[in-house]
């Protein structure tokens, strides 16, 4: 493992653009649980499957029963970033790092001091009324009885995050491709690379220094100039700035 650490850190001060695209591993050691593993969602028993649940459809046809379960099982308010956060915002600070390109939709990144952060799948932080458009934050969503419904023209709010059976945002997904296509150094972390379109962002690489961390295997490894299988918030406390 040393050794391992010690090649990363040597790609990172060889590289001036590096991107960093995340999933639900960066966050899970800030306490906030995944949906795939032994102890995610989809490994949990509720009334409804979670996958139906956080469908659009869902949404749409059964809205109470998708906040109850939105408002207890995916909000974490009081979670912190961890190491893997801070690390990530120190690399840009320092020049190093030039996106961070997130599955999540906690914000954590942006409380760690990112500042260019891509959230593929949006944010519970940000929530729209349907009618009007009225901006409302998280703690309005989770502090609302039931269904939230807007203050001024009493329209459904929405939290801003993708649900399954929507589109990504495009500009988003653009910009992201556009980062890693000119990035000469990609660090695949926390993630299993199964969610689509997400997981297909990879194939834009076009480097050498492809590093992926994740403490199970993924169908990129064989691909990748660097494997670390171990806790990314660990492997990050070790970067050298």
């Amino acid at each position: 493992m040393d050794e391992k650490i010690a090649k990363l850190n040597e790609m990172i001060r060889e590289s001036k653009r590096i991107v960093f695209f995340g999933g639900a591993g960066v966050s899970t050691e800030s306490g906030i649980p995944d949906f795939r593993s032994t102890d995610g969602l989809y490994n949990q028993t509720y009334q409804y499957p979670p996958e139906m649940i956080v469908s659009h459809t869902f949404y749409e046809d059964c809205p109470e029963e998708f906040f109850d379960f939105y408002k207890n099982r995916m909000l974490f308010l009081d979670a912190k970033p961890n190491a893997a956060h801070l690390k990530l915002a120190e690399l840009e600070k320092a020049g190093k790092l030039t996106a961070v390109i997130t599955q999540n939709i906690d914000g954590l990144h942006q409380a760690a001091g990112s500042k260019t952060v891509m959230e593929l799948h949006g944010s519970v932080l940000r929530n729209y009324c349907e009618d009007c458009n009225k901006f409302f934050d998280v703690n309005y969503v989770k502090n609302s009885k039931g269904v939230p419904v807007c203050d001024k023209c009493g329209g459904r709010v929405k939290p801003d995050v993708v649900l399954y059976e929507e589109n990504l945002n495009m500009d988003i997904l653009e910009a992201s491709v556009n980062y890693i296509s000119q990035a000469d150094m990609l660090i695949i972390g926390g993630t299993s690379l199964v969610v689509y379109p997400a997981a297909g962002l990879i194939r834009y690489y076009r480097g050498n220094k492809l590093v992926l961390v994740n403490k199970s295997e993924t169908s990129a490894d064989r691909g990748a100039n660097l494997v670390i299988h171990d806790s990314i918030g660990k492997v990050f406390s070790q970067i050298i700035v």
